[in-house]
């Protein structure tokens, strides 16, 4: 410290990030001794310095997220580079992370429980795969998740990439049955589509 006063009352690694989604801020004012940010002058640069301190922050932080699928979106399409994947921009970023996703985890040999995770990167949920050897078929099962996963034609793209030439293949979903609908009353039901019907969670 110089005399009575403090350099700041903040480390310079404890920066918080604020503003508007349009106007990140960093408040730059606890980095400097208090008698400096008091003159109308320096408080005015400061402010203007915090505005462009945070918006540098925050576009090192979105640079970093491209760096990871899951969080990555303009980067996706190097990703789909790196991975031999025909970038399809009228799918959703979460889509095309399935898709990505799914080819990460569909390298190697060809096996059962490589199968299994491929598709529950498309459904988000557990799946089962039941192999039917003396008709050279499998059946994937989604288990745990009501209905058609929404991105199946990605699953079915990545599916007769990984899987051998010889096999077939056919699926098997979770739907709404007769019995789960007992606990519903038809005022209930007659609003719905079928489809909504379809994938009814039991009381």
């Amino acid at each position: 410290m110089y005399g009575n006063n403090k350099y700041g009352t903040n480390p310079y690694g404890e920066w918080n990030l604020s503003g508007s989604q349009e106007e990140p801020y960093i408040d730059l004012m606890p980095l400097v001794p208090s008698f400096i940010t008091e003159l109308a002058e320096m408080h005015e640069l400061y402010t203007s310095q915090g505005y462009e301190v945070g918006r540098l922050r925050r576009a090192m932080e979105e640079a970093v997220s491209q760096c990871f699928i899951m969080t990555a979106t303009r980067g996706l399409e190097r990703w789909e580079e790196a991975f031999g994947i025909a970038a399809n921009h009228s799918l959703s970023y979460e889509q095309r992370r399935e898709v990505l996703i799914a080819k990460m985890r569909g390298q190697g040999t060809t096996t059962v429980q490589m199968i299994k995770d491929v598709a529950a990167a498309f459904s988000g949920g557990e799946v089962e795969v039941a192999e039917d050897n003396r008709r050279h078929l499998f059946t994937v099962r989604f288990t745990s998740t009501k209905g058609i996963p929404q991105n199946m034609q990605g699953f079915i793209a990545m599916l007769e990439e990984i899987k051998p030439a010889h096999l077939a293949y056919e699926f098997e979903y979770w739907l709404t049955v007769w019995d789960e609908l007992n606990p519903y009353t038809w005022n209930r039901l007659g609003v719905m589509s079928w489809d909504g019907i379809k994938t009814l969670e039991a009381k």
